[in-house]
C-alpha cells in the first residue's frame, strides 16, 4: 500500500483557522492550538451575541419612546395601551425612529392616542 502524506491537508486546515483568528491578541492569533480555542470560543460568543443585540435593540427602544412620550405627558405603558386602542400598528423600532427624528410627526401621533385614551373612560362610563 502506498504511504500517504498528510501535511498538506493539516498545512490547510491550520491555515483556515489562523487567518480565521486574524486580529487576536498575542499567540492566539500565531499559535495554532492557542488560535483554535479562541476562535471557538469567539464563535459562542458570536452566536450568542446574535441573539443578545436583539433584546439590547428593543430595549434602546422602548427607553427613546418612553423619553419621548414622557415629554407629551404620558407614561411609556399608557402609550402602548393607546396605540392599539387607536388601531395604530407601528412597531417599536419604527416608533423610536420617528421619536429620534422627527419629533413633530411623533407628536402627532402622540395627539391621537391622547384622543383614543381620553374618550375611552366616557365610554366606559
Amino acid at each position: 500500500m502506498a504511504r500517504v502524506k498528510r501535511g498538506v491537508t493539516t498545512h490547510a486546515r491550520h491555515k483556515k483557522v489562523l487567518a480565521q483568528s486574524k486580529g487576536f491578541v498575542g499567540r492566539s492569533s500565531t499559535n495554532y492550538r492557542i488560535a483554535l480555542e479562541r476562535l471557538e470560543k469567539s464563535l459562542q460568543y458570536a452566536y450568542r451575541d446574535r441573539r443578545n443585540k436583539k433584546r439590547e435593540f428593543r430595549a434602546l427602544w422602548i427607553q427613546r419612546i418612553n423619553a419621548a412620550v414622557r415629554e407629551q405627558g404620558l407614561t411609556y405603558s399608557q402609550f402602548i395601551f393607546g396605540l392599539k386602542q387607536a388601531n395604530i400598528e407601528l412597531d417599536r423600532k419604527v416608533l423610536a425612529a420617528i421619536a429620534f427624528d422627527d419629533a413633530e410627526s411623533f407628536a402627532g401621533i402622540v395627539s391621537q392616542v391622547k384622543a383614543v385614551l381620553e374618550a375611552a373612560p366616557a365610554a366606559a362610563a
